[in-house]
């Protein structure tokens, strides 16, 4: 457990002496939120959709959590480089100790930006309601934020175990900037971050089903407003997207021990 206490603490000391990356991290994300929130809110609204801040600011969330974690497998490229994974590798200690500390690092990471970017929503008028009625008052609830910590902590660590099996891959820094491109742009746009699934049929729907996002926006979505998607006659749930979160993150996180074990000295 020294191994991966370590490597997860190197993780957190890299992001908090880098104060630029803690700012520049959430440029986009609140550039998304304010830009697209209040110009397509008076849309969003006519359409009788109710409130887009309230309904893009989980998403945004996500996208910040899915952009820091998945970029995590970045800094493995960077230690093959500098020869900082060389020494690591050939260290007396199992290499699974190694990549889930490395992994759980970048989760960790990539949580507390998303919190941040929480807070940011706050700042910009999001609020957490209950469930209510159409036609109804609807009333803050504050405790959804602690259960919202849990689906950001999950999407944080689906997403880090898979940019370290991107990581364990690759050997060039291109190589893994044009794969990441391709593949986080469809995650995100697919995941019904910016917009409502509700609807939809056919191809695109099953697409959107099988994007692992979409089960952390909606379980962020709908922890914090009360609005679950819902899908060929099926809405999601809570149980549906935690429990699918954590299938992932087993999987994922197995691809990527195998993976890293394969790495060659």
């Amino acid at each position: 457990m020294g191994a991966i206490y370590i490597m997860w603490l190197r993780e957190l000391k890299r992001y908090f002496r880098s104060k630029a990356q803690i700012v520049v991290s959430l440029g986009q994300p609140t550039l998304y939120l304010l830009a697209l929130g209040f110009g397509f809110g008076p849309v969003f609204a006519k359409a009788g959709a109710g409130n887009y801040i309230q309904f893009m600011a989980p998403g945004v969330v996500g996208m910040t959590v899915l952009f820091s974690s998945i970029f995590s497998g970045m800094a493995m490229l960077w230690d093959r480089q500098f020869g900082f994974l060389k020494e690591t590798l050939v260290a007396p200690v199992p290499r699974l100790h190694i990549i889930l500390g490395r992994t759980l690092g970048g989760a960790t990471v990539a949580s507390l930006q998303g919190l941040l970017m929480l807070i940011v929503c706050l700042i910009a008028g999001f609020r957490p309601v209950h469930q209510h009625a159409v036609g109804t008052a609807a009333q803050h609830n504050w405790l959804a934020l602690p259960v919202a910590g849990i689906f950001i902590a999950m999407i944080a660590i689906v997403f880090a175990a898979l940019g370290s099996s991107v990581g364990s891959t690759i050997k060039d820094m291109q190589g893994f900037q044009v794969l990441m491109n391709f593949l986080v742009m469809p995650i995100f746009f697919l995941s019904g971050a910016l917009y409502p699934l509700k609807g939809h049929s056919g191809v695109f729907s099953w697409i959107t089903r099988a994007d692992p996002l979409t089960y952390g926006i909606d379980g962020l979505r709908g922890v914090l407003i009360g609005n679950w998607q819902f899908s060929y006659g099926a809405q999601f749930n809570f149980a549906l997207d935690l429990g699918l979160l954590a299938a992932l993150a087993a999987i994922f996180l197995g691809s990527s021990a195998w993976l890293f074990s394969r790495i060659e000295v």
